[in-house]
């Protein structure tokens, strides 16, 4: 964003038609808005502004909640934006630890400083872009403890009493579907991370899909979910990491937040027969390695070599887990699925696969689905073969 974009939305004329704009219901027809804009004597650059902001600011509402209507924001500090109920578990956390003050380096348009600032803590939110830095002053204004200046990251001293949060800049499109993610496409680098990590107080959010050998010695990794999408990795360490604890997996759901913890990635539990419940983890479990520790925990075991769905006779309801009464089992072929389903006037079908190249939409279209049923196809592999579970879904 451009400065005389940020100083029109910040303006009397310009936060009146943005607020305007942004309160009409539905998807508003964009030529007619710019038409009426226009007419209103807005100039093309200042249509176009006023559009794009109110047009994110409908987009920001699922992932920051009501704070969206107020809020200024650009493309990429959404995009990069934690979502508000993610945010107020670092919050709860950095104030569980007894800390007061938190330094939020490269805070973007202040997404993680407006929970910090919300749960009562002192803020020096630092972003490098000076528009950047003067949109996340105007979010953060109704809290007079907090705080922003223009700085670069690597450079920001901090208070020996605060706690430090970054959230570092991704270079490269794509990140949060990347495994593997090297140093120097964040900013600032990984190299830089490892550093803070080992001196101070810190949180550290990163891409869940990095790789973990890549995760520095001697933090708490916490792999966190949310509506069962695995939201990011946040490293903690020092006086913010929780003794004994090495990997975490916290699962925000509807009936609010489990966790599952332990001292490293756990051991594995071997794959064993196919049961009449099979059950998807978390992605969070996964992530972190922790699988294991949930078959235990669960009497389960994974129905196949590398597969990580976990299958048993009885397998109680866990909030790290999906689960599955597995009614028929199928050859992994179209023909006799289809047949099935159309025995069962099954119209409705959920594709899900582990282990087995498919496709589920393409799949699903080549079924001729008919009938008003519905139910689960899982697609995987067992000890044995490849197989097609046909599955209800366990409340």
């Amino acid at each position: 964003m451009e400065q005389a974009e940020a100083d029109l939305l910040m303006s009397p004329r310009g936060a009146a038609a943005l607020e305007a704009e942004a309160a009409l219901p539905g998807t508003p027809d964009p030529f007619a808005r710019s038409a009426a804009l226009r007419r209103a004597g807005f100039s093309a650059g200042e249509t176009a502004a006023l559009l794009t902001q109110a047009d994110l600011r409908r987009r920001a509402a699922g992932r920051l909640g009501p704070d969206a209507a107020r809020l200024l924001l650009t493309r990429a500090g959404l995009e990069q934006a934690t979502r508000r109920e993610v945010a107020a578990e670092h919050a709860a956390r950095v104030r569980a630890a007894g800390f007061d003050d938190v330094v939020d380096l490269g805070c973007g348009i202040g997404g993680d400083a407006l929970a910090f600032a919300a749960a009562g803590l002192a803020v020096r939110a630092v972003e490098r872009d000076p528009v950047t830095a003067a949109l996340a002053r105007h979010n953060l204004a109704p809290f007079p403890g907090a705080r922003v200046e223009v700085g670069e990251a690597e450079t920001t001293e901090a208070a020996d009493g605060a706690a430090v949060w970054l959230d570092p800049a991704r270079r490269t499109a794509g990140h949060s579907d990347t495994r593997r993610l090297r140093p120097d496409d964040w900013s600032p680098s990984l190299d830089f991370v490892a550093g803070l990590l080992s001196e101070r107080a810190a949180g550290v959010k990163l891409a869940p899909g990095l790789d973990h050998e890549l995760i520095p010695p001697g933090v708490e990794a916490q792999w966190v979910s949310s509506g069962r999408e695995v939201a990011e990795l946040v490293l903690w360490s020092g006086g913010l990491a929780r003794p004994g604890t090495g990997r975490a997996a916290l699962v925000l759901g509807r009936a609010g937040a489990a966790e599952l913890t332990g001292p490293g990635p756990a051991v594995d539990v071997p794959p064993g027969p196919l049961g009449g419940v099979v059950a998807e983890p978390d992605g969070a479990v996964i992530r972190s390695g922790l699988l294991g520790d949930l078959a235990r925990a669960t009497g389960s075991h994974p129905v196949g070599p590398g597969i990580a769905y976990l299958t048993g006779d009885a397998i109680e309801a866990s909030p790290f887990l999906d689960r599955f009464a597995v009614e028929a089992v199928l050859p992994l072929d179209p023909r006799l699925i289809a047949r099935e389903l159309r025995a069962r006037g099954i119209g409705r079908l959920e594709v899900k696969k582990r282990g087995v190249d498919l496709e589920p939409a393409a799949f699903r279209r080549r079924l001729g689905l008919k009938g008003d049923g519905e139910a689960v196809l899982i697609a995987t592999r067992t000890i044995k073969r490849r197989v097609a579970l046909l599955c209800r879904r366990l409340r």
